[in-house]
C-alpha cells in the first residue's frame, strides 16, 4: 500500500472513564515479572524491559514507569530510570550483569548477558557494474554493524548470483561473465548469516534489450518524471506499456510506483494520451472503483480493459482503474482522491502483491462494498462485481513467469544515496534468474499480512509502496518524533539500532531482523532522495516499507500459485 506523505495523521480516539470513591482497601503489590527474560544484547543496541506487577486482587499491571532499575555491573550495561526511558537498557561491553526492577520491598530480577556486535547489513561494491562477455568484476564486501562499524568480510561471507546462467562468481568475489545471446543482469549476492548485500551486474550479450521476464526499477531516477522524482524519498518507479486491448495500439508508461502492498495497475487518466480502453459494464452501468491507502490518499476512477506488457510479457484483457477525479460523482465515503499525477507525486501504481484481485470474494457477495461502483450517468451506487471483473494484479495474467515476482535491490548505506536502480523479475523458481536459494517464507492471513513482534505483537506487512519504515518505537524517548510539522518521522540524535521479530500467519517460521533508523530531518536535508533508515511512528501496525528492501532480494508469491518456496500467499528474503 502506497505511503509517500511527508506527514501522516492518526486519529486516536481517547475515553475517559469517571471513577467512584469507596472505602475499599487499594490491592498490594506481590510480584513483579520483568520481560524479556534473560537476553542477550549485541553492542550498539538496546533493550526496553518491562515490569509487570501482580496485586493482591489477582489484578496485573505494568508498572515500568514505576519501579526503580538498577544494573548489577554498570559498567556491562547501564539502565534508565529517567521519564520516557524507564527500564531501557544500554550495552557499555561484553559481559553479564543483571536487571533489577524493585518496589517497596518487592524486586525481581533477571540475567542480561551483552554480545559483540550484530552483523546488520552487508555492503557489496561496485553497487552497479556492467561489464562484457568473457571479463570479470571484483566485488568486495564491508560488514556493517549494530555499533556502525565496519570490516571488510569479502572472503567470508558467501557469494553467489541470482542469474547462475550469467557468469560465476567465486569464494573471493571475483564474477567471471559467460557468454550470453542477451542483456543480462543478475544481482550479486553477499551473505553471512542472516544478513546480506547485494549489487547490480549487467552483462552486455549480442542483443542489448533485457531478459523478458526483467523489469528495471528506479528508485528516485530515470525512470521516475523529473517533475515528481523528489517530491518525496525512497520512490521505486518502474515504465509499464499499456495497450489497447487486442491491437497494437500501445505507449509506455513511466513514473509507475512499485508497490507490492497493494493489488492491480492504476493510471492517471491525463498519462493515457494514445490508448483509448475499453470500459467494463455492469448491468447498464460503468464501473468505477474507489481505493484507499493506509496514508489516507485515495484514487477514483472507471475500470477499463487493456493489454499490459511486463517487461517482454504480455498480460491480455486486464481490469485496470484509470484514475479520474472526474469520471462520475466521487461517493462521499472515498474522500478527495487524488486529482493528477503532480498532486499524487506518479503517474501510476503497479500493486503486484500477493493476491490476484484487490478485493476478492467481499465485492463478489456485498453490493455496499465501499469499493466497487456502477455509475450511470454523474451518479454512482455500490454494486457487486465477479472476480474476474475486479482490478487484476496483471502479473497473474501472464501465460508464464505468473506466480510472483522478486524485487531486487542493492544495498544503500546509512548516508543514502541520490537514486538506486535494481530490477523485478517476473516469476519464482520459472527461470535460472529467479531460481529462489538459502530464503525462508512467511506466509501471509487472509489480509496479506504476517506478525511481527518489537516490544508487542503486530500485524506485519513488507510493502515497497511504503517509502519509510513504520512502527511503534519500544521507547519514546529512544526514537523521538521530529518537530512539527514531520512529527510523524522519527528524528533519533543518532543512528539507532533495533530488532525485530517476524513470522508467518500461522506462527511460524520465525526469524530476527536488524534494521536502523536515522535522523529524518537530517536526512531529507542531504542532497540524497534514497534512505535505507528512514522512520516514522505508526500505531497498531508495523509497515515494512521500502527500506527493508535495500540489500535483500524478496520474493512475493501469489495465492494459490505454487513455487519451490511454497504456496502463496507469501513474502520470502
Amino acid at each position: 500500500m502506497k505511503s509517500n506523505k511527508l506527514s501522516i495523521l492518526f486519529l486516536i480516539l481517547v475515553l475517559v472513564a469517571g471513577c467512584g470513591g469507596s472505602g475499599t482497601p487499594s490491592p498490594t503489590l506481590v510480584s513483579i515479572a520483568i520481560t524479556p527474560e534473560n537476553p542477550s544484547i549485541p553492542l550498539g543496541t538496546s533493550e526496553q524491559f518491562t515490569a509487570t506487577g501482580t496485586f493482591s486482587d489477582n489484578s496485573m499491571r505494568d508498572i515500568t514507569t514505576s519501579v526503580t532499575w538498577k544494573s548489577s555491573a554498570p559498567d556491562v550495561a547501564t539502565i534508565n530510570n529517567t521519564t520516557s526511558f524507564n527500564g531501557l537498557a544500554t550495552p557499555v561491553k561484553t559481559g553479564v550483569t543483571s536487571v533489577t526492577a524493585t518496589s517497596g520491598s518487592i524486586s525481581s530480577f533477571v540475567a542480561v548477558t551483552v554480545i559483540a556486535p550484530a552483523l546488520i547489513s552487508v555492503d557489496v561494491e561496485p553497487a552497479i557494474s556492467s561489464i562484457l562477455t568473457g571479463s570479470t568484476e571484483q566485488f568486495t564486501a564491508t560488514g556493517i554493524y549494530s555499533d556502525n562499524s565496519t570490516t571488510d568480510i569479502t572472503s567470508t561471507v558467501t557469494w553467489s548470483l541470482s542469474a547462475p546462467d550469467v557468469g560465476m562468481i567465486n569464494n573471493n568475489g571475483l564474477a567471471d561473465a559467460v557468454s550470453t545471446a542477451i542483456t543480462a543482469t543478475t544481482m550479486v549476492i553477499a551473505k553471512a548469516g542472516k544478513a546480506m548485500g547485494s549489487a547490480i551486474l549487467t552483462v552486455a550479450g549480442g542483443n542489448t534489450a533485457p531478459a523478458g521476464n526483467v523489469i528495471p526499477v528506479t528508485i528516485n531516477g530515470s525512470l521516475c518524471s523529473l517533475a515528481t522524482s523528489a517530491s518525496y524519498p525512497n520512490k521505486p518507479c518502474v515504465s509499464i506499456k499499456i495497450c489497447n486491448p487486442g491491437t497494437s495500439t500501445c505507449q509506455m508508461i513511466d513514473d509507475i510506483l512499485l508497490d507490492t502492498g497493494s493489488f492491480g495497475l492504476r493510471i492517471f487518466k491525463q498519462a493515457l494520451s494514445i490508448v483509448s480502453l475499453t470500459q467494463e459494464i455492469n448491468g447498464s452501468g460503468s464501473v468505477a472503483e474507489c481505493a484507499q491507502f493506509a496514508d489516507g490518499s485515495s484514487e477514483w476512477g472507471p475500470v477499463q480493459l487493456a493489454d499490459v506488457v511486463l517487461g517482454n510479457e504480455t498480460a491480455l484483457n486486464v481490469p485496470i482503474q484509470v484514475i479520474d477525479s472526474s469520471f462520475g460523482t466521487v461517493p462521499g465515503a472515498c474522500g478527495n482522491p487524488d486529482a493528477n499525477p503532480s498532486t499524487s507525486g506518479f503517474t501510476g501504481i503497479l500493486g503486484v502483491g500477493v493476491f490476484v484481485q484487490d478485493c476478492g470474494s467481499t465485492c463478489v457477495n456485498q453490493a455496499n462494498n465501499g469499493i466497487y461502483y456502477s455509475c450511470s450517468g454523474s451518479i454512482c451506487t455500490g454494486t457487486t462485481v465477479s472476480l474476474s471483473n475486479q482490478v487484476q494484479n496483471p502479473v497473474a495474467l501472464l501465460s508464464t513467469d505468473n506466480n510472483g515476482v522478486v524485487l531486487e535491490l542493492p544495498t544503500v548505506l546509512s548516508n543514502g544515496a541520490q537514486s538506486v536502480n535494481g530490477i523485478l523479475v517476473l516469476g519464482i523458481g520459472t527461470k535460472t534468474n529467479n531460481t529462489p536459494s538459502g530464503v525462508t517464507a512467511y506466509s501471509t492471513d487472509i489480509y496479506g499480512e504476517i506478525i511481527t513482534s518489537l516490544s508487542g505483537t503486530y500485524s506485519g506487512i513488507i510493502d515497497s509502496g511504503s517509502n519509510g519504515l513504520f512502527f511503534a518505537p519500544p521507547s519514546i524517548g529512544l526514537l523521538p518524533n521530529c518537530a512539527s510539522p514531520n512529527s510523524d518521522w522519527l528524528c533519533p540524535s543518532s543512528i539507532t539500532t533495533l530488532s525485530a521479530n517476524n513470522e508467518g500467519s500461522s506462527g511460524s517460521p520465525s526469524g530476527e531482523v536488524f534494521f536502523q533508523i536515522g535522523n529524518f530531518m537530517s536526512l531529507i536535508n542531504s542532497s540524497h532522495n534514497v534512505f535505507s533508515n528512514l522512520g516514522g511512528s505508526s500505531p497498531g501496525q508495523f509497515d515494512w516499507g521500502l527500506p527493508f528492501y535495500f540489500g535483500r532480494n524478496i520474493y512475493v508469491g501469489l495465492e494459490g500459485q505454487k513455487s519451490g518456496i511454497g504456496t502463496g500467499p507469501y513474502y520470502a528474503y
